[in-house]
């Protein structure tokens, strides 16, 4: 079992636990296919060879009055009515190679030029109306910034879309090894205020010398990154600051790593994690947890409907503002011929008390 890097002198470690006074269960599942389809930019209709359903949903957050959700394969975003799950599909830029689907070859054949889309936010100054997304950076090949923007826009109709290679911006995360260790994965994006972007590092990369996987989350300005994206030749990316390591712990043996994350009230952070098995890639379960805002963290384990252990992994999380006890969550099945799948789930315990 791969262990967390030693941190540098000056960079914090909170090692999470186990709450049991904590619950969280799932109450109802959908599949995410796609009720409409836009057409792309500058195209009248839809072409008929696009997805009918999603096929990896990677990151959830509240957009408008739907959540969205981006793709690690598929150059689309899905955005999801709350409550009857209805789906319509905005098409995104194409990849490189002039393609919007990709296979699941890593690195090499056909999966070479997916965008590897794992982290989206969507900015509250902008009445969560711009939406960003990450590459993983897990590659070189996956270093691409997604903004999609609906400000002053009918919402109904087509946002303005751009793709933007970032090698600066993820080279310069990678220089972090604090927040990489042995390989950069951003899994997880969340506004802190208006001002301030929140990055989650997944630890999941194999040791490299003296290098171990690392999960982390760490602050970037916000004003400073939007210069950054308006102008990535002649501006410098911001650094990574107020890096903070994680040991989230264990689930049944298997170390736990992050998925995602939500902002809540006063500081206070949801997140979600995966115990994925590194020999077998089987996923043993989930949990959702909380930071606190002094950064301390605990989680749950994450229960089906029927109360036993849920065994999906957990790719993105947010909620409706309304519903402080109420969650939504997606999975991918890695089957591209399969649709992925939006949760709810119900939170029971003091999730929302300082520890």
């Amino acid at each position: 079992m791969s262990t967390a890097a030693p941190p540098t002198s000056g960079t914090r470690t909170v090692k999470a636990h186990k709450a049991d006074e904590l619950t969280a269960r799932v109450v109802r599942s959908s599949p995410l296919t796609y009720d409409e389809m836009d057409p792309a930019a500058g195209d009248d209709e839809a072409p008929a060879e696009y997805p009918d359903h999603v096929r990896a949903a990677s990151a959830l957050v509240r957009l408008i009055d739907r959540f969205a959700l981006v793709q690690d394969d598929a150059n689309f975003l899905g955005l999801v009515g709350p409550d009857d799950h209805h789906v319509r599909g905005v098409p995104l830029p194409p990849a490189p190679d002039g393609a919007r689907v990709h296979g699941d070859q890593e690195h090499t054949g056909e999966g070479r030029h997916k965008l590897d889309l794992e982290a989206c936010a969507s900015d509250p100054g902008s009445a969560e109306e711009h939406l960003v997304a990450f590459g993983s950076g897990s590659h070189k090949t996956r270093e691409w910034v997604v903004t999609v923007d609906w400000r002053d826009k009918d919402h109904d109709g087509a946002p303005d879309r751009r793709l933007i290679e970032t090698p600066a911006f993820h080279g310069r995360l990678r220089q972090n090894r604090d927040f990489c260790g042995s390989g950069l994965n951003v899994e997880g994006a969340i506004f802190m205020g208006e001002e301030r972007l929140r990055l989650f590092q997944r630890g999941n990369a194999d040791p490299r010398g003296h290098l171990q996987p690392v999960d982390a989350t760490g602050d970037l300005s916000w004003p400073a990154f939007k210069a950054y994206l308006n102008d990535p030749i002649g501006t410098p990316p911001p650094a990574i600051e107020n890096v903070i390591q994680y040991d989230l712990g264990d689930l049944h043996g298997v170390r736990l790593t992050f998925s995602d994350a939500e902002a809540l009230d006063e500081g206070i952070t949801l997140f979600s994690a995966s115990a994925e098995n590194e020999d077998t890639g089987e996923i043993v379960g989930s949990v959702l947890g909380i930071i606190d805002a002094d950064g301390e963290a605990r989680w749950a384990e994450l229960l089906g409907e029927d109360g036993e252990p849920f065994t999906g992994k957990v790719e993105g999380l947010s909620r409706k503002p309304d519903e402080r006890d109420h969650v939504y969550f997606v999975i991918d099945s890695d089957d591209a011929d399969r649709a992925s799948r939006i949760y709810e789930a119900d939170l029971e315990g003091p999730w929302h008390e300082q520890f």
